[in-house]
């Protein structure tokens, strides 16, 4: 990570913070819906239960990860800066669907894939500036964090893509298990 914020630290921690921010909203999303599926009303989604909670354990692992990463370059992990501003902002329409009630548990997964889209992107940009700063350890490390991200996604379309089905083609969903 040294070799990337040898620049410009301070921009580096900002984009870092991002992610931070980003992933400490991925962990509350996940504990919301996973509550939610849990209820006896919900029991038709329980077949995903066992991914969502590996996914929800791999977002606080990232926010853990990045805490330290943060901290290592001298950043305040819990600090607010201009990014993990905007993510607060462009956050607060999926936080409102997912932590306020809604009941429907298509809608949660459907908040959910939005926020796993720019989820992934976000580990994208961090590996491509990793590549272009040519610093391997850190391209490593974000690549692994973005291949994660990758499997959290594919669950979502495959799930979303099922309940499309299901309401579009009348076809009864068969909810994923895995990605």
């Amino acid at each position: 990570m040294r070799k990337l914020a040898e620049n410009n630290p301070t921009e580096l921690i900002n984009v870092l913070n991002e992610r931070l921010c980003f992933e400490r909203s991925g962990v509350r999303l996940y504990d919301a819906i996973l509550a939610k599926i849990r209820l006896p009303e919900n029991q038709r989604f329980a077949t995903m239960l066992d991914q969502l909670l590996e996914h929800r354990e791999q977002e606080k692992e990232h926010e853990e990860w990045l805490e330290q990463q943060i901290r290592s370059l001298g950043g305040d992990a819990h600090g607010e800066t201009e990014l993990s501003r905007l993510v607060e902002a462009e956050s607060a329409g999926i936080e409102r669907i997912v932590l306020n009630g809604d009941p429907e548990i298509p809608h949660l997964l459907h908040a959910l894939l939005a926020a796993e889209l720019v989820d992934n992107e976000g580990w994208v940009l961090l590996v491509n500036l990793a590549k272009k700063a040519g610093d391997r350890d850190a391209k490593r490390e974000f690549s692994k964090r973005l291949a994660e991200e990758e499997t959290h996604l594919k669950l979502l379309e495959r799930a979303m893509t099922q309940l499309q089905r299901e309401k579009v083609l009348g076809e009864p969903a068969e909810l994923p298990s895995s990605p």
